[in-house]
């Protein structure tokens, strides 16, 4: 089955879902935007084994057409550091880290170019699943600034951590601090309690968190310095940016280190 038999499948399985039949667009482009904006509003709920099956091949060959970078192609730029711009889920590290909300099962917005809507897009519904069972289990919303592991299931990382990283909405309080503080001690240590060897950060908090870029930048570098110190632990930090603002402020401040 080729990448088109497959799109227009998994878009055909998921509108049939909804009761809905309209004509699929002829361009390729617009077909994956459909494919995604019904990805992203689906409710938890099982699929059959032939909708994962082939929504599995279609994703992982969409990512190596665009291209999947290994953490072996990064220079350090400190002790097990590294700094890369780009889209986070085309890292093949052990774990990235994405910036979840309290319901942990992704974002339900069309298209909405949060980290959380992009992992799990690229991801898969499998994920979305897997989060929402975790969910039921636990009963109540997620706290901030802890941390869960879950599979990747078609990104190439093999691991994905989910934190719930601040919000702020006015001034930045010391509360703030001690909870996107606490998202990435507790990611770390979840990775080296799951025997990880490499974890790539996005920017928790800077997005639609409101979370103040270069206070958030401080934060992740000190932090994970500080843990590194304190617990000996090896592992290999990759701090993934994808605004070039977020960029100049990771390497002024890993240069401070150095």
């Amino acid at each position: 089955m080729e990448q088109y038999e497959r799109r227009l499948y998994l878009i055909n399985t998921l509108l049939a879902e909804r009761g809905r039949s309209m004509p699929v667009p002829r361009d390729e482009a617009e077909q994956k935007r459909l494919l995604r904006a019904l990805m992203n509003i689906r409710m938890p709920a099982p699929l059959s084994e032939e909708y994962l099956n082939i929504e599995g091949e279609y994703l992982k060959e969409e990512a190596k057409a665009k291209g999947i970078a290994a953490l072996s192609e990064l220079a350090p730029c400190g002790d097990g550091l590294y700094l890369r711009q780009g889209d986070i889920t085309r890292l093949a590290c052990d774990a990235i880290v994405n910036a979840a909300n309290s319901g942990m099962t992704g974002c339900y917005q069309p298209l909405h170019n949060c980290i959380d809507n992009c992992i799990h897009s690229a991801a898969g519904l499998g994920l979305r699943n897997y989060c929402a069972e975790l969910m039921r289990r636990q009963g109540y919303p997620e706290p901030t600034g802890e941390a869960k592991l879950t599979p990747a299931f078609n990104l190439p990382c093999k691991f994905v951590i989910h934190t719930v990283g601040p919000i702020v909405e006015g001034r930045l309080t010391e509360l703030h601090v001690r909870q996107l503080a606490s998202c990435y001690k507790s990611c770390l240590w979840t990775a080296n309690e799951n025997g990880l060897e490499s974890i790539a950060f996005c920017c928790i908090s800077t997005g639609v968190f409101g979370f103040p870029q270069r206070e958030a930048a401080r934060i992740a570098v000190s932090t994970v310095a500080d843990y590194k110190a304190q617990t000996g632990s090896r592992i290999k930090v990759i701090f993934n940016v994808f605004k070039d603002e977020d960029l100049m402020l990771y390497r002024e401040l890993l240069s401070e280190g150095e």
